[in-house]
């Protein structure tokens, strides 16, 4: 399988270390985990705004809020 070489600092690192504890993984899993869920957070946040500026009423609904989306 393919693999990544990252490097942190000692104090980054020891972060990763406490959150992978936390959440009962190695450093390893969940370091793969987080990189994974946060792709796939970015194509769910790219298809919903696609989706609110395919739908001409929500500019309209919501004209405080259409100027980020033109």
């Amino acid at each position: 399988m393919p693999a990544l070489t990252i490097e942190y600092t000692e104090h980054e690192l020891a972060a990763i270390r406490e959150a992978a504890a936390a959440d009962g993984k190695s450093v390893r899993a969940y370091i793969h985990d987080l990189s994974v869920r946060e792709q796939r957070r970015r194509v769910f946040v790219d298809h919903a705004v696609a989706f609110w500026k395919a739908q001409p009423e929500c500019g309209a609904e919501f004209p405080e809020d259409a100027s980020w989306s033109s």
